[in-house]
């Protein structure tokens, strides 16, 4: 008897414990399945949820998503009928040549600036170690010229409110006494057979070797220092080095010479009075920022021939045409999220946005967006890489002396 009980004991606790092992087990399925559901479920809806946008007063951020190439894109349209917002270079050091990052650059801006909204990566730069991050073409931060035109084209808008993309030619020269003239440079590293001018821009000397070099100072009342476009004023010689490497500060420039043009110029002595004139074609005297890139993606409406390589990089680019600007930032070098553009596929990409014209900015690990304090794009390299310069885009105090300017405004109105 108490065999047969416990046999029909053990055997009724055996099914149910089978029976409650089965149960749990089930719910268990449920409660993982239902969540890896909802999870799956809300991956496709966030992928499936319309791109990120930000706007401001005056301009929207957009990202666009090409999902099948990979693409993404980062837009910024800019109503040019906002009369106090307005662009603005920086410099790396603040007021210096150098490399730094785009955030760094912007923390930098002198606080009598309008206030930074957004920004875009600026020029290509040399890598030269005397001058690594002098601008390769015209940077005007200011209406202070820093760096002169190259061969590639500039962006910049004139003093009658109209953006320009084109090639400037400079004509900066010096008079000497006898009334010869000669071509020079501006804050560049000095060739062999050159003549350059250096402001304290590019440091606290001209980081020369050699040749003879005249430190010029004001000479009576006109116009001076900042150095600006489209300018012809004297300058008195104060001391004649034959060393190199003069120093420099905000009250004077030094006109360098490379020992075989030294050897060509008279002999000049303290006290001489040189003429020197930063003129360019086309004129950009008033013109208070601009910069260079290249080349010139889109004319007209029309793309812009385009020689060399089609590869697909990251790439930065500014565009516009009646009513808008355009900051286009395109990420690349990262297959799982965007490969990046050529130049012909960001023309095209220019011209369905609505450029009437559009230039190309510095690319690759420098193509970077920055939107009310944050980096928004994702550059190539994981991190914000340094750069020469940078295209901000600020906001002016709406006052009776911003109205009223003229011939210095940089206003984004047509």
């Amino acid at each position: 008897m108490r065999s047969g009980f416990l046999f029909k004991t053990l055997v009724r606790f055996s099914f149910r414990d089978l029976f409650m092992i089965t149960a749990i087990s089930l719910l268990l399925r449920v409660v993982i399945f239902g969540g890896l559901f909802l999870s799956t479920f809300s991956l496709l809806v966030a992928d499936s949820s319309p791109p990120p946008t930000r706007k401001g007063r005056g301009f929207v951020y957009s990202n666009d998503r090409v999902a099948d190439v990979p693409w993404s894109i980062h837009i910024l349209k800019i109503d040019r009928s906002q009369s106090e917002l307005e662009f603005h270079t920086t410099l790396a050091g603040g007021s210096k040549l150098g490399l730094s990052t785009m955030s760094e650059q912007i923390k930098m801006l002198p606080p009598s600036a309008s206030r930074p909204m957004a920004a875009i990566n600026g020029d290509f730069w040399k890598d030269r170690h005397q001058f690594e991050g002098d601008p390769m073409g015209l940077q005007i931060t200011r209406g202070e010229l820093v760096s002169g035109p190259c061969e590639r084209p500039c962006f910049w808008i004139a003093t009658n409110g109209q953006p320009r993309i084109t090639n400037v030619l400079a004509l900066f020269k010096v008079r000497w006494p006898s009334g010869e003239t000669s071509l020079i440079g501006l804050n560049e590293e000095r060739t062999n057979n050159g003549i350059v001018l250096y402001t304290d821009v590019v440091g606290p000397s001209t980081r020369t070797r050699k040749g003879r070099e005249f430190v010029l100072q004001r000479d009576g009342a006109k116009a001076w220092l900042p150095l600006r476009a489209g300018q012809t004023f004297s300058a008195r010689v104060r001391e004649v080095r034959e060393t190199g490497d003069s120093p420099l500060s905000s009250e004077t420039l030094v006109l360098s010479l490379s020992p075989e043009q030294a050897a060509r110029i008279p002999r000049i002595s303290p006290g001489a009075i040189l003429r020197i004139s930063t003129d360019t074609f086309p004129q950009l005297c008033g013109v208070q920022s601009a910069i260079s890139g290249g080349p010139t993606l889109v004319r007209q409406g029309k793309p812009f021939p385009i020689n060399g390589s089609q590869a697909r990089h990251p790439r930065s680019a500014i565009g516009w045409n009646d009513s808008s600007f355009f900051l286009v930032v395109v990420d690349g070098r990262q297959p799982s999220l965007s490969v990046g553009m050529s130049l012909g596929e960001l023309a095209t990409y220019m011209i369905n946005l609505g450029c009437d014209e559009a230039m190309n900015l510095d690319g690759g690990g420098s193509s970077t967006m920055w939107v009310y304090g944050q980096v928004i794009n994702s550059p190539c390299q994981g991190h914000e890489r340094p750069m020469a310069n940078a295209l901000v885009l600020s906001r002016k105090e709406k006052t009776p002396s911003a109205a009223q300017e003229v011939n210095g405004a940089l206003s984004l109105h047509p």
